[in-house]
């Protein structure tokens, strides 16, 4: 059985904002909160894992993006996210500025 969690490690990547856009238009962003393993929702997403995906939306921890959000977003196109890439989502996390 192929090693799902180092397949998608080869995905995770950075990305600006504007990079985003065209996915978000086509509603396939799926924002993942802060503390929350990217890696581990992109292997649970994959895996079609049910009831892990569906207690982090239960738990708000992944979320489509926000009007809010996506406000703040498009006035700072040079945010910075993780991503991932798991067809059809682009998982996404905002990267903290440290």
């Amino acid at each position: 059985m192929p090693d799902l969690r180092a397949d998608l490690t080869e995905n995770l990547d950075e990305a600006e904002w504007e990079w985003l856009i065209p996915h978000v238009k086509r509603d396939a962003v799926i924002v993942v909160a802060q503390g929350l393993d990217l890696l581990d929702v992109g292997v649970a997403i994959a895996s079609d894992n049910i009831p892990q995906v569906q207690i982090w939306i239960d738990e708000q921890l992944i979320t489509k993006p926000s009007t809010e959000q996506l406000g703040e977003w498009n006035s700072n196109p040079q945010k910075r996210f993780q991503t991932l890439i798991v067809q059809p989502y682009v998982i996404v996390q905002e990267m903290v500025n440290s």
